[in-house]
């Protein structure tokens, strides 16, 4: 692997362990109820942890990878034709052992608790749908919400990274973008739009989370290629994109 590569691939594992930890370890450590906010983060706490996890790193990889830390982010800038399938392999395969590592750290966390730790369902911040999950929302209904916010996420990502944005505030732009995703549906399935955000989690969850994970590796993808399609239509000069 070139220099450069190995470069790019190491700061998208970094980023996406970060990821992980930071957005799943706010919900499974410092969480509580975050749909009656009895107790910790609660959901806007949640929220900003990923949507902050997306700033810090944006700003601390961006220049060396341009910091997608999300398998569907890095489709969508694929189909937008920024950059080639041979960089889309590299940057997947260090964000899906980046989610991986991050939330096996996390479990072993969470397993040092004196008094015990049981994992139960959905554990380590999973995403999932249906009975028992946050509020039960049908699986018709989390393929709808995943698919369409991963689209509008991809457009945000590639209109503020585009020519015609303000790369500086790009950054920004997309975090807070993500923490409006987060507040919109945590309460339906937890939040993915990152493939490797729920693979990571649902491995070491297991039951429901990993035989629910395909919704959330399947619709971010398509709500990425959906975003990106979108945003060629918007943008009239191929040189700007």
């Amino acid at each position: 692997m070139e220099t450069k590569t190995l470069s790019k691939f190491i700061a998208e594992l970094i980023g996406t362990f970060g990821l992980v930890l930071f957005g799943c370890g706010a919900a499974a450590v410092a969480g509580g109820d975050t749909l009656a906010h009895t107790s910790g983060l609660g959901l806007l706490g949640i929220s900003l942890a990923f949507g902050l996890s997306v700033v810090v790193f944006a700003y601390a990889i961006g220049g060396v990878s341009g910091c997608h830390i999300n398998p569907a982010v890095t489709l969508g800038v694929l189909v937008s034709g920024r950059m080639s399938g041979k960089d889309a392999i590299v940057y997947i395969a260090a964000q899906v052992l980046g989610g991986i590592l991050g939330a096996f750290v996390l479990k072993t966390i969470l397993s040092g608790q004196i008094a015990g730790f049981s994992a139960g369902e959905w554990a380590y911040g999973s995403n999932g749908w249906g009975a028992g999950y946050q509020n039960e929302y049908g699986m018709m209904a989390a393929f709808i919400t995943e698919t369409v916010l991963t689209a509008l996420f991809l457009f945000v990502i590639l209109g503020t990274t585009s020519k015609l944005g303000n790369g500086t505030m790009a950054g920004l732009a997309i975090g807070f973008s993500l923490v409006l995703i987060h507040m919109v549906a945590i309460p339906i399935t937890g939040t993915s739009v990152n493939p490797a955000r729920s693979l990571g989690p649902a491995i070491f969850a297991g039951g429901n989370a990993i035989s629910q994970v395909w919704l959330f590796l399947v619709a971010p993808f398509v709500g990425a290629v959906i975003g990106a399609v979108l945003w060629r239509l918007v943008q009239s000069d191929p040189k700007s994109a």
